[in-house]
């Protein structure tokens, strides 16, 4: 395989991103940056490269360890780059997923007006504190 490849490209084909549109749209709103530098679509990705990706709450971030052009199963993911976000970062998303008003169970729906009373309740304390 050859040793470079263009980040959008490159960034759908580990799964970071669902689609490849989604991934360039990321990279052209400078919520992808590789080696500290925001980054166009088109930037050359090579082996060594540190890709820092900017998701709601958190920055991941992936050192890129080989080059492929095709999606692969997400079971090979880890052969093509390396996972290096800090734990701090991996705390935020599990601390948004664990307050009330910011997730929701997949397949739950709306909250029924009790548990809208029982959010607002806790939402109440919370800032009377």
């Amino acid at each position: 395989m050859d040793n470079k490849i263009r980040a959008d490209k490159f960034l759908w084909s580990v799964r970071l991103f669902k689609t490849r549109k989604l991934a360039s749209e990321a990279c052209s709103k400078s919520k992808v940056k590789v080696n500290d530098t925001p980054i166009k679509p088109s930037y050359i990705i090579r082996v060594g490269d540190r890709i820092i990706i900017k998701r709601k709450l958190i920055k991941i971030s992936f050192i890129v360890k080989d080059i492929t052009s095709k999606r692969l199963p997400a079971k090979l993911i880890n052969l093509y780059i390396k996972d290096t976000t800090p734990d701090s970062e991996k705390i935020k998303l599990t601390a948004s997923r664990n307050s009330p008003h910011a997730y929701r169970e997949p397949g739950r729906g709306r909250p029924t007006k009790k548990e809208r009373r029982v959010m607002m309740k806790g939402l109440k304390n919370y800032f009377d504190d």
